[in-house]
């Protein structure tokens, strides 16, 4: 790899740190207002909403300077939400402002992986980023579950700045503080992120061009055969992993008896899983062979099921990890693929954005779906077992799409060369 993914992987490190330390520390402030339950999950709706409504400008923005600086510019933005719910605005708009921030910073973190790196190492690079970004999903739910501990947030508030009232007197501000600080480190390496040398110039920065421009890119990626595969499959993976996230706390409440804190530790330990698959698909799956994964994904459908049965916490320790081990190695593969397709077609950020926006209306429908059941009642256990069905039913409906498409096409394969860097004649750009 070159010097300069390793400055990639710190900086998306750091950033995904404060992320989910952040929403840890925003749940926390929705439980101290006493807020109904069901707007736990909608703070994941708030912050993906962003993703979806400016999806056709983030992917153009991202192409229209260096990625690094973009990632400083939307780092800042983070920042700015974070501090608003440090002044007591509404968790809600606070954390859609982060995802205001984040929606412009996906598309330059991951595309910068295609200006960087030849096609031969993306399932690789993937690995590592995914595999890095759920070592700071494990540490950031851990971090956070320990912010707001009493031990921890009383050490934290006890401490005084000389002369000065900072108004910190709760365990979510203090959390907040700790990770606008984190926002910070990333910001360092952020600036230290190398320029690729592509040519950054946007064909139009006009509003209606992009909106069109965008459309005509997600009909290309969802006509492309082994584009809309791997868009669906992503799409599928993201909405059931935000999903999953607030599941486990709300089960973990019910059939270990955790609260927030602790429920959060049990959430980083599926997150070692994902850690784990993803590292090990970046070992031994290439980018031609990315779409026999596929069926790794019923499998983790069926382990969710298997939840209800679960009161021992070894036993839950232990379904946590493969769930997350499946889910990891499921989706670097198919992740490198969507990269490598869309780059191909459409140019890196554009193709993220439309990644982007597909998988975040996948959020918005399966988070919003568990939201409405926590608002009209549902128990757990039967939110559980509906999750896990929806989850293996719609990627044996990928898999059929899949071996209908290889009956339509004998042509259907990878074409993995140092050509498809290049922009061709069928690429998208306006």
């Amino acid at each position: 790899m070159k010097a300069g993914f390793y400055t990639i992987m710190a900086a998306q490190f750091f950033s995904s740190l404060a992320d989910q330390t952040l929403l840890v520390a925003a749940i926390a402030l929705v439980t101290q207002m006493q807020e109904p339950e069901w707007m736990t999950p909608a703070l994941k709706l708030s912050f993906v909403v962003s993703y979806v409504v400016l999806a056709p400008l983030a992917g153009a923005f991202a192409d229209s300077m260096p990625k690094g600086r973009v990632m400083l510019i939307t780092n800042a933005i983070k920042v700015a939400g974070c501090f608003m719910a440090l002044i007591s605005v509404h968790p809600l708009l606070a954390y859609a402002v982060v995802g205001f921030g984040a929606a412009a910073y996906s598309p330059a973190k991951y595309g910068i992986l295609t200006e960087l790196l030849p096609p031969s190492q993306l399932v690789a690079a993937n690995g590592w980023i995914e595999g890095t970004t759920m070592g700071s999903i494990v540490l950031g739910w851990l971090l956070g579950g320990a912010l707001i501990s009493d031990t921890i947030s009383g050490r934290l508030l006890g401490f005084d700045m000389p002369l000065i009232d900072t108004g910190i007197a709760t365990a979510p501000q203090a959390a907040l503080c700790v990770v606008m600080a984190i926002y910070a480190i990333a910001a360092i390496f952020n600036w230290y992120i190398p320029d690729t040398g592509v040519d950054h110039r946007a064909p139009s920065m006009n509003p209606l061009f992009l909106i069109r421009d965008f459309s005509r890119c997600v009909v290309v990626l969802w006509c492309d055969k082994l584009g809309q595969i791997s868009l669906a499959t992503t799409t599928l993976f993201w909405g059931a992993g935000a999903t999953l996230q607030f599941i486990v706390l709300d089960w973990a409440a019910k059939a270990l008896g955790f609260d927030l804190s602790q429920g959060t530790y049990l959430t980083g330990v599926a997150a070692v899983g994902i850690g784990a698959g993803a590292v090990v698909a970046a070992r031994t799956i290439t980018l031609r062979k990315s779409l026999t994964v596929l069926p790794v994904g019923v499998a983790m459908g069926l382990l969710v099921i298997s939840m209800i049965f679960v009161t021992d916490l070894a036993v839950a320790v232990v379904l946590m990890i493969a769930i997350g081990g499946c889910a990891g190695f499921f989706v670097v593969p198919m992740n490198a693929l969507l990269q490598h397709r869309g780059h191909v077609l459409m140019g890196a950020g554009h193709s993220i954005a439309v990644q982007n926006f597909n998988e975040n209306i996948g959020i918005l429908i399966m988070v919003g779906l568990y939201t409405y059941m926590k608002f009209t009642g549902v128990s757990v256990n039967r939110a559980v077992v509906l999750f896990g069905l929806l989850v293996s039913a719609l990627t044996l409906l990928v898999l059929w799409r899949y071996f209908y498409n290889q009956a339509q096409s004998d042509s259907l394969r990878l074409i993995v060369d140092e050509s498809d860097r290049r922009p061709g004649k069928n690429q998208v750009r306006g």
